[in-house]
């Protein structure tokens, strides 16, 4: 790849990614400096195509950024209104009164939003500061300086043939070059991957942890939607197989967010986290909402559940990791968007200064400390023993403990449990096979409940055949001889798009990637107990497509 040639661009900051951190820093920069030259790379179609509609979003970190959000139009509309939270049986389920929950789980000044148009429209913001925004341009490559530090990314690279060379159409790609690259791919981004192990970031630092979140959109009865309602559960299906739980929020249009979380340290190999999402809509409570009412939509994402402890070192020479690249997420609250937003402030910030000083290709130091000492490291900070308690207890002692934990950070702002550490990657935490029993899933009945692959149509997700896979195994045995005999080839199971298959021929069993129904949640270079797939980022453009909702 040395030889090929590449035009080039020189910016001030070269941004990776159109989401809520990197659209901040965009805007943030250019609000300090209106004649810094800054580029946002979108590997999405457009900008909020791969990012599934729906989410509870606190605005602190809106206000922050642009406090007259309101006055442009914003497309925050749909305030919560009542919060609900029920623990469920299979038959039923029981209301949590919301007096015990500590005063940060409440969800009042909250919106119930659809990320993709609150990023399309931080995405007009910026460019209307003079930003360049560039959807369709996945980065494929770091450029690294002769002193090793980060100096710029190459982007929108096409047209490499299915064994990888260049094929007849081949597009090279450009080089941007940025005095400082600011990564916020979200969750396990290959860049960031990249950064982190060339530089040791999580070095003294617990390993992160993960989630896997499957969410749909349901237009529903107008007669049971209450716009402004938010409601979590916990308990029914997972039972003692995994962590997680659901959530649901009601927006307008008569739509309704549907969402199931599975944390990924589960150790059943046979566990299948999209069945257990397909099992949870037939709960009475569920199916009686969604009954006349049609999914819209489906997809999935990879959530960091680390927190705190898994927080690695921000910076590196030439850059930073932003939001979700580094796992802002408060597991409680089932929030990141907003530290997403505050860490793309505090990066621009940081990266200003530096920039202001003549400074360029060092390490932004002023950001970490931003981060850590700041509003962010104090949302993490008090609530970073909820996963591990819940990990190593299970969810009733950790309910009880948590809540407890959360209460006294609220009221003496110090933890009596101290900070506890997490313990293995939640790959090492898958068991052996023959331990554990099958689990039996309903089929999906097509009305509440629907297979992986008519799913998947619905997340309108698209990769040219004609290209090299994204999934690349280390080790292409490995699957058969190791994974198959040992964890009954758990991809099977743990990818909600139906990706991995494991099918039977003359010669016996073979291992097949569908990579075409890929829709970038990154489950499997998380979860495979043999670390053997890496998730790489395709063509610009390619993957999901989600809906202008």
């Amino acid at each position: 790849m040395t030889d090929i040639e590449r035009e080039s661009m020189e910016y001030d900051v070269v941004i990776v990614g159109g989401g809520p951190s990197g659209l901040s820093a965009a805007i943030r920069l250019k609000q300090l400096d209106a004649d810094l030259n800054v580029v946002v790379l979108e590997k999405g179609s457009e900008v909020g195509a791969h990012i599934l509609s729906g989410a509870v979003l606190d605005p602190c970190g809106l206000d922050a950024l642009i406090p007259d959000w309101k006055a442009k139009g914003a497309p925050l509309n749909t305030p919560v209104r009542e919060d609900n939270f029920y623990m469920l049986g299979e038959a039923g389920g029981i209301r949590i009164p919301n007096w015990p929950m500590p005063p940060l789980m409440n969800n009042h000044g909250n919106y119930i939003v659809s990320m993709a148009n609150v990023c399309r429209w931080m995405a007009e913001q910026a460019e209307e500061l003079g930003v360049e925004v560039f959807p369709g341009m996945a980065c494929s490559e770091l450029v690294y300086g002769d002193a090793g530090e980060v100096k710029g990314v190459i982007a929108g690279e096409f047209g490499r043939a299915p064994d990888g060379t260049p094929g007849p159409g081949y597009e090279p790609g450009m080089i941007l070059y940025g005095k400082y690259v600011l990564l916020g791919e979200g969750v396990r981004g290959s860049l960031s991957k990249e950064v982190i192990a060339k530089y040791d970031l999580s070095a003294g630092h617990c390993p992160q942890k993960f989630g896997l979140g499957m969410k749909e959109i349901w237009e529903i009865d107008p007669a049971k939607h209450r716009e402004g309602t938010v409601t979590h559960t916990m308990g029914w299906p997972l039972g003692k197989n995994a962590g997680g739980g659901s959530f649901i929020y009601h927006l307008e249009n008569n739509q309704v967010y549907v969402g199931f979380v599975v944390h990924l340290n589960y150790e059943n190999p046979h566990l299948y986290p999209y069945m257990e999402f397909q099992r949870f809509k037939h709960h009475p409570m569920v199916a009686e909402l969604l009954k006349g009412g049609k999914r819209v939509a489906y997809g999935a994402r990879a959530i960091s559940e680390g927190g705190w402890q898994s927080l690695p070192k921000l910076t590196f020479p030439g850059g930073a990791l932003l939001g979700c690249a580094a796992g802002m997420v408060n597991v409680p609250r089932i929030k990141g968007n907003h530290n997403a937003m505050l860490s793309g402030k505090a990066a621009a910030e940081a990266a200003h200064a530096a920039l202001a000083a003549g400074r360029a290709g060092d390490e932004l130091t002023g950001y970490e400390a931003a981060v850590r000492n700041g509003a962010i490291g104090k949302d993490l900070k008090r609530v970073r023993n909820v996963k591990p308690l819940w990990s190593k207890f299970g969810m009733m002692i950790s309910l009880a403990l948590g809540g407890f934990d959360m209460w006294t950070n609220n009221l003496l702002g110090l933890s009596l449990l101290g900070t506890i550490k997490h313990g293995k990657t939640d790959a090492a935490a898958t068991g052996e096979a023959a331990k554990f029993k099958p689990i039996d899933y309903p089929k999906p009945d097509g009305t509440l409940s629907f297979d992986r692959l008519t799913n998947v149509s619905f997340s309108f997700t698209n990769h040219e055949e004609e290209q090299p896979c994204h999934l690349r195994l280390a080790d292409p045995s490995i699957p058969i001889k190791v994974n198959l005999p040992k964890y009954a080839e758990p991809a099977q199971r743990y990818c909600p798009a139906g990706v991995y298959e494991v099918l039977q021929g003359e010669d016996g069993p073979r291992f097949q990637i569908n990579f075409q129904n890929c829709v970038h949640c990154k489950t499997c270079d998380i979860k495979d107990p043999s670390q053997n797939i890496n998730w790489t980022t395709p063509q610009g453009g390619e993957g999901p497509n989600y809906p202008n909702m």
